[in-house]
């Protein structure tokens, strides 16, 4: 502490008028609050003792990098010569996490104003990803300096040794290893090609607000890598409980503004997404078993059961399905005992996770077109990628004769025509039979957007038929929204969901 102060004194000229040490999270640096007397400037920093002088050059250097491509950071103001300590702008003590605590407590969930704060952080992400690794000299990293399949695997056997070990739970470890190097290959391919800056723990707890304004700290453990791990990272930290809706809101808000920056395959990158989500709770449960079974520390002990019930969800959707046994592994143990006597906290989530899980069934909206090949597949506004097209024209086309070609396929004459001739129903019956299991599945995992397209030679007949049948089967089988549009023929209608 003492030589903190001198650092103080060396750099304005007197000693501060207090120190007073702050709260240790899960850093091993200590940080002090260094105030001055009242008529000097600044009037307080954050001087900031750390016995690993690697991580202190390391983020010393990170901040300066950041600070230069005008990333909102804290401002390196002095380094003692030995490197040990460092004094930094006081970001005062309001973190994200802090901000949030209403939020992850209250039976509604996040307010607008805490979604806001969100949204905020979410959207600050791409530019330290992105123009953080502008210019960024690798070489200065902390080793490993790039995201790796060695890395993943590090990770790996971290939740392998620091948690799974602890359960006594029996694995064969032969092909346990072996879905590890699949996954870890499977990750490591994400960032092939790829020079952005993973911030590698990028949560609540490590972002401060200034004036609502997010300041990001503590990224001393960046790499080079893909940018779904930090995704993964914030979206699912485990102590956070954002719905699945809240999450798809904020999922597109880092896309769009990623989009702004360089461009987005939409689609792949939540493929990959979800893995790093998985990965990441493992590397999770790893830190928690260490932190909390090893160096007894209660908030990453109660922190588990969260994680693990996130675990299981995963479990569920099927995220491990390439990983059979790494699945089985993951399945056996969220499944122990030990794991199953949820505290009246966790009971309280579960709840407010089931309502959520129910309110989420309601949202999904299915969008469906008729339109002509001539003229184009429609546009997919979602960004989703546009779902499914079907081609009605392997069908007999009424358009074709005289009588019908000034009608469409919401006329009775041309239902009667189509209907009489049978083709159109067997292939609606199949289209049937896919779009109901595909909304169910969308339904159950709380997604917000399907989109069916039926094409024909016009736009008139045969897709109006086939478009305006799927809709009113498919809102009398789930009562949910229905968004119609006839592209060429310029109507359009809503089916309300049934409440």
């Amino acid at each position: 502490m003492q030589q903190l102060i001198s650092l103080y004194k060396s750099t304005y000229g007197r000693p501060p008028l207090k120190a007073e040490t702050l709260a240790k999270a899960g850093s091993n640096r200590q940080y002090v609050r260094l105030t001055s007397a009242a008529g000097f400037e600044p009037r307080s920093v954050i001087g900031v003792i750390g016995t690993a002088v690697e991580e202190n050059r390391t983020f010393v250097y990170l901040a300066r990098h950041f600070g230069a491509a005008g990333l909102p950071v804290p401002q390196i103001l002095a380094v003692s010569d030995d490197e040990s300590r460092y004094l930094q702008t006081d970001l005062g003590s309001l973190a994200l996490y802090d901000a949030l605590a209403h939020g992850r407590q209250s039976e509604e969930g996040y307010s607008e104003e805490e979604q806001q704060l969100l949204l905020k952080t979410i959207r600050l992400l791409p530019h330290i990803q992105v123009e953080g690794a502008a210019g960024l000299e690798a070489d200065r990293l902390l080793p490993p300096e790039r995201f790796d399949a060695q890395a993943a695997m590090f990770d790996l056997n971290y939740f392998k040794y620091c948690f799974l070990r602890t359960t006594d739970l029996p694995v064969d470890e032969v092909r346990l290893e072996a879905d590890f190097q699949q996954l870890s290959a499977d990750l490591a391919a994400c960032g092939a090609g790829h020079c952005t800056f993973l911030y590698r723990d990028f949560q609540a707890r490590n972002v401060m607000l200034v004036d609502d304004e997010p300041y990001v700290i503590d990224f001393q453990g960046g790499q080079c890598g893909p940018l779904q791990y930090d995704v993964a990272s914030f979206l699912w930290q485990a102590s956070a409980r954002y719905s699945q809706r809240l999450r798809e809101v904020l999922i597109n808000a880092y896309l769009d503004e990623l989009e702004t920056l360089q461009p987005v395959d939409r689609r792949e990158f939540r493929c990959r997404l979800m893995r790093f989500v998985l990965f990441r709770l493992l590397q999770v449960l790893g830190a928690y078993g260490l932190r909390g079974y090893f160096e007894r520390k209660k908030y990453f002990i109660d922190s588990i059961p969260h994680a693990l019930a996130s675990l299981r969800r995963l479990l569920f959707e099927g995220v491990a399905d390439s990983y059979p046994y790494l699945k089985d592994t993951l399945q056996r143990l969220t499944e122990m005992p030990r794991f199953n006597t949820p505290s009246p906290d966790v009971l309280r989530h579960a709840a407010r996770s089931c309502s959520e899980q129910v309110a989420a069934q309601r949202p999904l909206v299915v969008r469906i077109f008729s339109f002509s090949y001539k003229k184009g597949i429609p546009a997919d506004e979602s960004g989703n990628g546009g779902g499914y097209v079907f081609d009605c024209r392997s069908t007999h086309n009424p358009g074709r004769y005289e009588p019908y070609k000034k009608l469409t396929g919401m006329d009775e004459a041309v239902i009667r025509f189509l209907e009489d001739d049978g083709e159109i129903l067997t292939f609606l019956d199949s289209v049937y039979r896919l779009a109901d299991a595909h909304c169910q599945r969308y339904i159950e995992r709380g997604f917000t957007d399907l989109m069916f397209s039926f094409g024909c030679t016009g736009g008139q007949h045969r897709s109006v038929y086939c478009a305006e049948h799927l809709a009113a089967h498919l809102h009398e089988k789930f009562g949910i929204e229905i968004r119609l549009v006839h592209r060429e023929q310029g109507v359009s209608r809503t089916f309300e969901a049934r409440h």
